[in-house]
């Protein structure tokens, strides 16, 4: 996981060919005035949501992790925590398994860490990281980026 400010992203260049072109659009778009819903920015190598979502208590978000894709995420109205946990220090099966379609799997286990994440920073879940977004309370606008694992 990598927390940082949206304005030293270009530190992290250098881990996915298509992590430029993302910034790149961040910063040059108002993603809070454009309907919610997908931006394809390089076929399914490179895509946006932009997501309108209600923030809930930690315990009832679940864990989640992805096999084809970095999720960065970003949240653009309010402030929200993420919760984290390498996946290998999991110890149960998924609570829902991996879904093949929609590139996730759930778990029931606690996050290990709890991070606070406000608007002007992102947060960064490789394939290894377990993750529980959307901790909190009230709504939120967040991008979630998707850059494919190549």
């Amino acid at each position: 996981m990598i927390l940082d400010t949206i304005s030293s992203a270009e530190r992290y260049y250098s881990l996915h060919p298509l992590m430029q072109m993302f910034f790149d659009y961040l910063r040059t778009h108002d993603l809070t005035k454009v309907a919610p819903g997908r931006i394809v920015l390089e076929g399914d190598r490179l895509f946006l949501n932009v997501a309108d979502s209600k923030k809930q208590p930690r315990e009832e978000r679940k864990l989640e992790a992805h096999r084809k894709y970095i999720d960065i995420q970003v949240p653009l109205t309010a402030n929200e925590t993420v919760g984290w946990r390498p996946l290998e220090s999991l110890d149960m099966a998924p609570d829902i398994a991996y879904d093949e379609q929609r590139d996730i799997v759930f778990y029931r286990q606690p996050s290990s860490a709890y991070i606070p994440v406000e608007p002007g920073q992102f947060y960064l879940m490789l394939p290894n990281d377990a993750h529980a977004p959307l901790i909190g309370e009230g709504p939120v606008r967040k991008v979630i980026g998707k850059l494919r694992v190549e």
